[in-house]
């Protein structure tokens, strides 16, 4: 099976009608994030029996030139403050010095399935398409990953990402949990959480290659 198929089940469903309709009103009549050909990058960069770990984020970046179908990711310079403090925890985990260039892309290349809750937003209105029924077809996505057999790490921060934990009951699947890497809570539990080295140690323990965290 890939993503492909999957889609296509949630594209037949009611609630997905209904959320269609409302998204392509939305970018028919505001500037909305990623670019429309952008809302499933996460899961053509990320195939479906290669995923190995699943980042959650929330709604994506509301800015111009930041959002692009990846959870946490931006295609600009101006690093937001979140993502910087992703890579403050890469560098003290690892024990590297990261590059830090806000594209994500080549974790999604390796099998990190970098996941919103909500795939889209209005320009400037951050949370503006929260109960369009995005929430459905990702905890839909969520449930799916759940039953597959292959080892995935679920890395889980803040209470929103954490809350999906209900979702999850498969044995052979890593679950780890923190406070968000937002400036207002990194310093309350992120800050040395270290998903990054206890997600690599779980793949090699399972003899999957480890995610190169690292930007070449």
């Amino acid at each position: 099976m890939e993503w492909k198929d999957f889609i296509d089940k949630e594209r037949d469903k009611e609630y997905y009608l209904k959320l269609k309709e409302l998204v392509d009103q939305e970018y028919n009549h505001y500037l909305c994030h990623p670019d429309y050909k952008k809302i499933y990058h996460a899961f053509s960069a990320t195939p479906l029996n290669k995923v190995k770990v699943v980042i959650l984020g929330q709604d994506p970046y509301h800015e111009v030139n930041q959002a692009h179908g990846l959870a946490f990711s931006v295609l600009c310079s101006k690093i937001p403050p979140s993502l910087v403090n992703i890579y403050k925890e890469m560098e003290t985990d690892l024990g590297v010095e990261v590059r830090q260039d806000g594209n994500l892309d080549y974790l999604a290349k390796q099998g990190v399935l970098l996941l919103n809750t909500i795939l889209t937003v209005r320009d400037g209105k951050a949370l503006a398409h929260q109960g369009f029924g995005w929430e459905i077809f990702t905890d839909n996505v969520i449930r799916f990953l759940n039953t597959l057999n292959q080892p995935i790490v679920f890395i889980l921060w803040g209470s929103n990402a954490i809350s999906k934990k209900s979702l999850l009951n498969n044995p052979n699947h890593l679950i780890l949990t923190s406070p968000h890497p937002s400036p207002l809570s990194a310093y309350r539990g992120f800050f040395g959480s270290r998903p990054f080295s206890k997600t690599n140690d779980f793949l090699m323990k399972h003899n999957l290659e480890p995610i190169c965290w690292v930007k070449a």
